[in-house]
């Protein structure tokens, strides 16, 4: 590689880690747990600026990513491309039918703002949409078959590893507050559905997740 590439590889390095140790930092139960105690007039509006804190600075760790694609690792073609694409679209489609099982409102913040909620823990009760049942992270498996399927030049393959190691890390720090959330019940979910990616022979059918919910 070239000196250029090598420079770029290390500051998106530096950038993807800060990146990421801000968001878990910021997303963490101790965090928050802080600012309700030193600041809580703060809490309805925490989730919201949350997420546009998030949103604005990925914007340049994703410029960087993208903005050169050279020097290029390999392209999907012919029927490979088409596959890849295939899985892209679907991966996006489920995502959007993700979303109604969601309570976007809270997801977002908006909810929160709106009913002035200063408490730490998320108010969503526990829930299974049909993607849960077959893996714990839909969303994390839905993201890994979209940054897996692209071209690679050596900043997105770079980008794809840090992203997929992150999701990781991050799962696991996620589940230890929805282990505090949901107790025992999560922790038996946890045990018969895979974290990031579907298992064929590991799974909820959904009389099993009907009586999980109902526990």
């Amino acid at each position: 590689m070239t000196e250029s590439a090598w420079r770029d590889i290390e500051l998106l390095s530096f950038c993807w880690i800060a990146y990421f140790a801000l968001h878990s930092a910021l997303a963490s139960l101790v965090v928050k747990r802080r600012v309700a105690a030193g600041w809580p007039n703060l809490m309805p509006y925490y989730r919201l600026m949350f997420n546009i804190l998030a949103s604005l600075l990925i914007l340049p760790i994703l410029w960087l990513t993208y903005h050169d694609p050279e020097p290029m690792l390999w392209r999907w073609q012919g029927i490979a491309a088409w596959l890849a694409n295939g899985l892209a679209l679907a991966a996006i489609f489920g995502f959007w039918l993700s979303l109604k099982s969601y309570d976007m409102q809270e997801f977002l913040g908006l909810r929160q703002l709106q009913f002035h909620v200063r408490k730490v823990e998320d108010q969503e009760h526990f829930h299974l949409s049909p993607f849960h049942r077959f893996v714990r992270h839909p969303w994390y498996f839905f993201g890994l078959v979209l940054i897996w399927t692209r071209d690679m030049s050596v900043t997105t393959l770079f980008s794809s590893m840090i992203i997929t190691l992150y999701f990781l890390v991050g799962s696991r720090l996620e589940e230890k507050k929805l282990l505090v959330y949901h107790g025992d019940i999560y922790r038996c979910y946890m045990s018969r559905v895979p974290g990031l990616i579907p298992l064929p022979w590991k799974f909820l059918t959904a009389e099993e997740a009907e009586s999980l919910l109902k526990q």
